[in-house]
């Protein structure tokens, strides 16, 4: 991503309220079902352009630990710790870009509903699907939400790449067996839907 994109980022969750952004979900219901089915422990969950999500808190309330979100926008990751409160505390908040961002420790789950298709190029593509594989365990789930084939082409002003299960398992390469894929139509604050893709893999090695 470039500087241009983050500073785009910064603006966002800085004019807007976090209710009003078109990817605005009350309850991260599908996420948490997701996390839930794939991975029965509660390990370690990393939430990537986690942003102002509120999956982060929901995971620390479901007892998952560590959790982490990264996001490109400091302004979007302060808005989510001044509604957590003391609960932010508890989780490890990483103001990065995903393709340049070294990881410090491995999870047991990468979601990640926001950042990957903002990537439009095969190289940050490949370096996105690089990062994810230091920062998974073995064993470990990956969860790429992104807008499906007949989604938008944009969002945010910004041109996405839409997604299947086939071509992100063509990206991630060896070393991931599909688990399975869920289609979802997001209703947004405006009353609009969008169509996202939910694709899960395991690390294999």
């Amino acid at each position: 991503m470039t500087e241009g994109q983050s500073s785009h980022w910064q603006n966002v969750y800085a004019t807007k309220a976090s209710n009003e952004v078109s990817w605005f979900e009350e309850t991260p219901e599908l996420s948490l079902e997701l996390i839930a089915s794939a991975y029965a422990g509660r390990g370690g969950v990393i939430d990537i352009g986690g942003g102002a999500s509120r999956l982060a808190g929901a995971l620390v309330e479901a007892g998952c630990a560590p959790v982490a979100v990264l996001d490109l926008s400091a302004n979007a990751l302060g808005v989510a710790k001044a509604r957590l409160g003391k609960v932010a505390e508890s989780i490890e908040w990483i103001v990065a870009d995903v393709t340049h961002w070294h990881p410090a420790q491995q999870y047991d789950v990468w979601h990640d509903r926001a950042a990957f298709h903002f990537l439009t190029a095969p190289d940050q593509q490949n370096t996105y699907a690089a990062t994810l594989r230091k920062a998974i365990k073995p064993g470990g789930i990956a969860i790429i939400a992104t807008f499906a084939p007949d989604g938008p082409e944009r969002c945010s002003g910004l041109p996405v790449a839409r997604h299947d299960a086939a071509s992100i398992a063509a990206i991630l390469g060896k070393g991931f067996d599909f688990v399975n894929e869920r289609r979802h139509g997001h209703a947004t604050p405006s009353g609009s839907v969008q169509m996202f893709q939910y694709s899960t893999f395991r690390r294999t090695t």
